[in-house]
């Protein structure tokens, strides 16, 4: 079973899920990040820095990584994933390339 970590901006948060949905459906063991943990408020500094070194460790783990590169964007965050993921040497699919194939 092959295992996709998703990747891009949080504000794509309904697409990502709808790719999460999919990718799941299709066979595939799909690793997301967490939501909306910027409008919270309870979240601290340190619990964030936790969580973007646990959203590594999922492309450690994983054997491609999904941007969620909607109209193209893709933000720092997300390009410093790729970036990551690349020198991993995890294969790198793009959603924009994935929905031209279609």
């Amino acid at each position: 079973m092959k295992i996709i970590t998703l990747c891009g901006s949080l504000k794509f948060q309904k697409e990502m899920m709808e790719e999460a949905r999919k990718y799941a459906l299709k066979g595939y063991c799909v690793l997301t990040p967490i939501y909306n943990v910027n409008n919270d408020e309870n979240v601290s500094d340190e619990q964030l820095i936790k969580l973007k070194e646990a959203h590594l460790k999922k492309i450690e783990l994983s054997d491609a990584i999904l941007v969620v590169n909607i109209n193209n964007y893709i933000g720092n965050s997300t390009y410093l994933e790729i970036e990551y993921a690349k020198r991993l040497w995890k294969e790198v699919i793009y959603y924009t390339d994935v929905r031209e194939n279609i």
